[in-house]
């Protein structure tokens, strides 16, 4: 039994190997996810949307776009809040994470710090 659960950590980098029991791989993919449907919906909504809405006079774009972004933002915050407890992040990391899905493409960047520095074990 433990032999089996030093292979599986093994093929982990070493540093997340040892939160595997705290469920920082699980969250850190939820997070990813999260991260990007909200960017793309953001960058849909800005670059798309809002253009339609005002060159166009079609409002329902940007209603039903801006009302997505909103609430899957707020799945968004708790699945970024719960791995900034689980990876134990910095109060300025996780604010500037959380503040990076607000702003189209930045989101993307955030996270790809974000994921490389969780899975080198470091603080964001």
């Amino acid at each position: 039994m433990a032999a089996e659960r030093t292979a599986e950590r093994s093929r982990l980098p070493h540093a997340l190997a040892r939160r595997v029991g705290q469920g920082v791989p699980a969250a850190l993919t939820r997070y990813r996810v999260m991260a990007w449907v909200v960017g793309v919906l953001l960058v849909a909504l800005v670059l798309v949307a809002v253009p339609v809405k005002y060159l166009g006079g079609v409002d329902e774009p940007v209603a039903v776009i801006g009302t997505l972004h909103g609430w899957l933002y707020a799945i968004f915050f708790v699945t970024a809040c719960d791995l900034a407890l689980r990876a134990r992040w910095t109060l300025r990391g996780t604010v500037l994470i959380l503040l990076a899905g607000t702003v189209p493409l930045l989101s993307f960047v955030a996270e790809r710090i974000a994921t490389r520095k969780t899975r080198a074990g470091e603080r964001v």
